[in-house]
């Protein structure tokens, strides 16, 4: 049997863009951005300009909260993630070989890459029974 963790992970790994949230003072942004994820690192790479709002937010508050979801009009098949995790310039060469082997296009652009260390997941499953939830918090393992 699966734990929770590995159901989450392989959710994510079945999609590749997440909806962003940001905030700092009064100033709030949501994003949609491609992602890269590293189950071990429990961490999201994602590339982004640091003029965007939604950086100009993280440069001031580094908390972010997200989503991934399953588009589907079947009410049994509604898959979703909410997340929670701190955003950070990245400096992991492993990781941005990952990123980069996910979205080889990218390298034509030479994007900054960021990194999203998740602290916290919420999923809700209706493939595992109606409304089913899934929460976890650090440490994951």
């Amino acid at each position: 049997m699966k734990s929770d963790l590995e159901k989450i992970v392989n959710f994510i790994k079945q999609h590749h863009v997440m909806s962003l949230a940001t905030s700092a003072e009064l100033e709030l942004s949501v994003c949609n951005l491609f992602y890269a994820f590293d189950e071990k690192e429990v961490s999201f790479v994602v590339a982004s300009s640091d003029e965007t709002t939604h950086i100009q937010n993280i440069i001031k508050n580094p908390n972010v909260a997200g989503s991934v979801v399953l588009e589907t009009k079947t009410v049994g098949k509604i898959q979703g993630l909410q997340f929670r995790g701190t955003f950070s310039i990245l400096e992991d060469e492993a990781l941005k070989k990952l990123y980069f082997k996910t979205f080889p296009y990218a390298l034509a652009m030479m994007p900054k890459l960021w990194k999203i260390k998740i602290n916290y997941f919420k999923m809700t499953d209706n493939n595992l029974g109606f409304g089913k939830k899934i929460i976890l918090q650090e440490p994951f393992l």
